[in-house]
């Protein structure tokens, strides 16, 4: 495990979350769950994590979920976070961006602001690439993911063992808060 980490009064230990592609995320360990004698993580990204839409003009934003790091969408959504002195990283698990962020002005998010498939998402930036807008939205909801502690980091739960785990995992989470 990394060293802890502190960030706006809130100390939590790190580490590094790998994926099956070899793709890294930096993460805090907000919570160690036992299920049948191996150790699980509730992980939350360090940096913000963002979700890529496309948008439409008369439809709700569509999310982009699958994308091939090398795009030039992605190209096109670094340079304007540099414009705000941010940075976009293709990281396992989600894109996320480093960097201060304002906080939301609350009168502003009507605007800026979807719902898709009960998550609700804020707009970051917006732009342009061959006549179709795109934005990078942050999710509103708390962003946790699941990853199995090895060595000194942990490795992300995905498909099908993540279906047969994330079940598991939330009882334990039920009985520990109650």
């Amino acid at each position: 495990m990394q060293e802890t980490k502190s960030n706006d009064n809130y100390d939590a230990q790190t580490l590094i979350l790998n994926d099956s592609n070899g793709n890294d995320l930096f993460c805090y360990l907000e919570q160690i769950i036992i299920i049948e004698g191996e150790e699980y993580a509730l992980l939350t990204p360090v940096d913000t994590p963002v979700s890529l839409f496309k948008i439409n003009d008369k439809d709700e934003p569509e999310l982009i979920e699958k994308i091939d790091k090398n795009e030039q969408i992605l190209k096109n959504a670094e340079a304007v976070l540099q414009e705000h002195d941010l940075r976009l990283i293709r990281s396992a698990v989600t894109l996320t961006v480093s960097g201060e962020l304002e906080e939301p002005i609350y009168d502003e998010l009507e605007e800026d602001y979807i719902d898709d498939d009960s998550e609700s998402f804020e707009l970051l930036v917006n732009f342009n690439l061959f006549d179709q807008e795109y934005g990078l939205y942050i999710p509103l909801d708390p962003f946790f993911i699941v990853g199995k502690l090895k060595d000194k980091g942990a490795l992300l739960i995905e498909d099908d063992e993540f279906d047969k785990i994330q079940p598991l995992i939330e009882s334990e989470l039920e009985k520990s808060n109650s």
